[in-house]
């Protein structure tokens, strides 16, 4: 405002002049500390000068707070995903500018007529438009604002999850502009609500010919975003120099801390990455650098860009990178996957019954339960399932496809978890026939398993757990009785583990050079069994490759140690060869960040946005999620998510995976989960899992319907351009934290507008209780409502909802948390809440 930086008001936060430009500072705690985020927001009709000071004033910030927040260019229209995850009600722009004398809040102004355009299903922007029937489509939400009364117009091919958060965003400005004192009325189907559409037509006048579709969002696709190229830029004789560096996957050894890069994702954003050595003029001249790409490249003025330190790197921007390491990670041996050998993990041991009371330990840990559970294992044979001899469970040949059922018992119901084992060598009509026999063996459960696609050689913790230290994995051939091929007469398995939940033998090629110093190997012949101990390995890995090595071979148990091995151990493998012999470290371990996306497939075009700072209010019943915890890809399909996108979900991962910067392994577990049948490991990623959502949360239909029949008020007058509608029926809704809301019909309210713009909103109780109501406005004190008995309670309030009367600040004192919060909770969580502070 006049060039320097005035705060917004709190009220205020999520809505936008386009005439203006904002900055944004958002601290977050983390495990390391804290995450400081920079933006400078810029509205479609701000000046020049305005953005200039914007960006000069975010640079001063910068340094004020030691170079440490990651920077951030948002354009109106186009922002950042982490910028719109600050305003989960959505953003609101409005016209004009703070200049133009507008204000941001004016609570309880009701003298408004304006209509918001609202578009998005888990990123919402309300854009004013023309009050005009021209500004209406078939596909998006619109909200019609009269001040005292808020008309949700849903276009007829709108999703739930639109209309949810359209819904969100009219009780929000409900609240948050008219101090709760507003109407909220819906149209979902106009031929159902003449009243509400009546008040329309006087607003926008008569509708003339159809209404146009929807222009679908542009968005980048996952294509797009994967072509990654790094660029140096250094300047050379005042000339300023971008060289193309190289492209994916890139890898963080071409960060040199002396120097700056651009990284262009597809021209979907720009990052800058500022060097720790880097000149101070380099470091300032960063988002002018960007800027001046972005127009060298021809990308749109509105691209995003993101401006960060060596050392306080996004989690997304480390995604963009092969493997990144911080660097007070500590070493130590872990794990290493590759073809043929298998390397060292590091065991960390965990009391699995914490499992239930920790589920964060079980998304860590990959656990679904403590293991302790029944299985059953099926062959695909001929394209069907045949049943696997219990005898040889934990027993996969790389030629076949397995399913296998483990079933375990949570809160005294059995919960499903159906693995999808798929050999290596076995043909594409087996994997089809394996995910085939899957969906029908789901049904029979009542489709509540859960889903893992495992790939041989990629077995996630939980599987090898099942088995109890008997999971051997043949490099080749079938279990099936009729055997095309002879087994071979000498065998090599290399044995990784140190206890019943996490070993797993697997068979690699019969040669010398296929040993590891720190490892535990068993080598059979048609005579005897080597149990063959390198040096590194432990006691413990011993104990279990001899419990392996029954499993394996019938044979005389031989056990021989590294360096005193028997000429017939050499020949048995076709002569000496050097091989792995020194002690293996693992490259730092690296902890990637979870990231929840939503996909769509529908479109021919595979896009996925993703949610920012996630939580379970972020999973629609008709969505289909992707939780990437890098070490495998959860799957949430909503109940309500169309059959196309379910029956793609899979194929989604699958491209995920092959289009992701990093050059992810392909071979990465995913794991279809259902609402409602979410296991542990899936929902220990989220903050605060409330198992009662799904039963207990409110669907739309019930958010509208929520408190009882109210829609039938007897009287509304509103004036419009001083044209009065008398004793019309409207059909309104009002929803949690309305003041009026009531369940039963002797505690339903008359709303009497006057001409004067002051509106009272009093429930049905006799005179002699209105001394206790200041204001008439069916408010009392802390006092008269907490902690009394039915008859104590003053006249007209209803003794179920006592909170209900209590004044806004005296909600949120007890409560810590506005009506709004409060009512969108569970109805258990409610009563206890109400039972605590005596108002049950």
């Amino acid at each position: 405002q006049n060039m320097k930086m005035v705060p917004v008001p709190e009220k205020a936060y999520g809505t936008f002049f386009e005439g203006d430009c904002y900055i944004i500072l958002h601290t977050k705690r983390t495990s390391r500390g804290s995450a400081v985020d920079l933006h400078y927001w810029i509205g479609k009709d701000s000046s020049q000068d305005e953005q200039g000071a914007a960006a000069l004033y975010v640079t001063q910030l910068d340094n004020a707070l030691g170079g440490n927040p990651v920077q951030h260019r948002e354009v109106q229209g186009h922002e950042s995903e982490t910028f719109q995850s600050y305003f989960r009600n959505g953003i609101i722009y409005k016209k004009g500018g703070v200049a133009s004398g507008f204000k941001h809040v004016e609570t309880n102004m009701y003298n408004i007529k304006r209509l918001l355009h609202v578009k998005g299903k888990k990123h919402v922007s309300a854009t004013e438009v023309a009050l005009s029937w021209d500004s209406f489509n078939k596909g998006d939400v619109f909200l019609l604002d009269l001040g005292k009364v808020l008309i949700q117009w849903n276009g007829p091919n709108c999703s739930i999850a639109e209309k949810s958060r359209g819904l969100a965003l009219a009780r929000s400005i409900r609240d948050s502009e008219r101090g709760g004192r507003a109407q909220i009325g819906i149209i979902d189907n106009e031929k159902d609500s003449p009243d509400l559409m009546q008040i329309m037509k006087m607003v926008l006048g008569e509708r003339r010919g159809e209404l146009r579709d929807a222009i679908p969002d542009t968005k980048a696709d996952e294509l797009q975003k994967a072509n990654v190229r790094l660029y140096h830029v250094y300047e050379k004789d005042n000339d300023l120099v971008v060289q193309e560096i190289a492209t994916r996957p890139l890898t963080q050894d071409l960060l040199q801390h002396e120097d700056c890069y651009i990284l262009d994702q597809g021209g979907f954003k720009i990052y800058v990455w500022r060097g720790k050595a880097s000149s101070l003029e380099e470091k300032k001249a960063a988002f002018t650098r960007a800027v001046g790409f972005i127009q060298a490249k021809g990308y749109p003025s509105s691209t995003n860009i993101e401006v960060i330190n060596d050392g306080a790197e996004s989690a997304m921007f480390k995604q963009l990178f092969q493997r990144w390491s911080e660097k007070d990670e500590t070493q130590g041996l872990g794990k290493v996957y590759t073809t043929g050998k298998i390397a060292k993990v590091e065991q960390v041991k965990f009391d699995t019954t914490q499992l239930h009371a920790r589920p964060e330990l079980a998304a860590e840990q990959r656990m679904v339960d403590d293991a302790s559970g029944e299985i059953e294992v099926w062959r695909i044979e001929d394209l069907q399932m045949q049943p696997v001899n219990p005898k040889t469970y934990g027993q996969f040949y790389g030629g076949d496809c397995y399913l296998v059922l483990y079933t375990y018992l949570r809160s005294g119901r059995p919960h499903y978890v159906l693995y999808m084992w798929q050999g290596r060598h076995a043909s594409v009509d087996e994997i089809t026939a394996c995910a085939l026999n899957a969906i029908e063996l789901d049904k029979k459960y009542g489709d509540e398993a859960v889903q893992v696609r495992v790939t041989m050689g990629k077995e996630p913790t939980h599987f090898l757990a099942i088995f109890k230290g008997k999971l051997v994995i043949y490099e080749g051939g079938t279990s099936r009785d009729q055997k095309n091929t002879p087994e071979p007469v000498i065998r090599l398995f290399q044995v990784r583990g140190t206890d019943e939940m996490n070993t797993k033998a697997t068979e690699v090629p019969a040669r010398a050079s296929s040993l590891n110093s720190n490892d535990v190997f068993l080598l059979t012949t048609s005579q005897v069994c080597y149990l063959w101990c390198g040096k590194g390995c432990s006691g413990d890995e011993r104990e279990m490759a001899k419990m392996v090595a029954d499993i394996v071979s019938k044979r005389d148990k031989h056990t021989i140690l590294e360096g005193q091995e028997p000429a017939e151990f050499w020949e048995a493998l076709g002569g000496k060869a050097p091989y792995a012999s020194e002690k293996r470290f693992q490259e730092q371990i690296t902890h990637y960040q979870p990231r929840l996306f939503e996909c769509s497939n529908q479109t021919g075009r595979f896009i996925m946005t993703e949610v920012v700072g996630f939580c379970q209010e972020d999973l629609d019943e008709d969505d289909v999620m992707l939780l990437d915890t890098w070490e495998e890809i959860f799957l949430w399909v909503g109940k309500a998510s169309n059959t196309y996108e379910k029956n793609e979900a899979i194929a989604s991962a699958k491209e995920y995976l092959k289009t992701h910067p990093a050059g992810r392994d392909l071979a990465t577990p995913i794991i279809l989960v259902k609402q409602g049948y979410e296991p542990l490991n899936f929902t220990g990623w989220f903050n605060a899992w409330d198992p009662y959502k799904w039963s207990d949360g409110k669907s739309y239909e019930e958010m509208k319907n929520s408190l009882g029949d109210v829609s039938a008020l007897s009287e509304i007058k509103v004036d419009l351009n001083n044209i009065s509608l008398n004793k019309t029926t409207l059909s309104v809704t009002n929803l949690a934290g309305s003041s009026t809301a009531s369940a039963s019909p002797e505690y339903k309210s008359h709303f009497n507008h006057s001409n004067s713009n002051s509106y009272s909103n009093s429930s049905n109780y006799n005179s002699n209780g209105s001394s206790l109501v200041p204001n008439g406005e069916g408010i009392y004190t802390r006092e008269v409502l907490m902690n009394k008995t039915v008859d104590e309670l003053p006249e007209g309030v209803d003794p179920t909802k006592k909170e209900y009367y209590l004044s806004d600040a005296d909600f949120h004192d007890i409560f810590g948390k506005s009506k709004d919060e409060f009512y969108q909770m569970p109805k258990w969580k409610q009563q206890n809440e109400k039972k605590q502070y005596g108002l049950f």
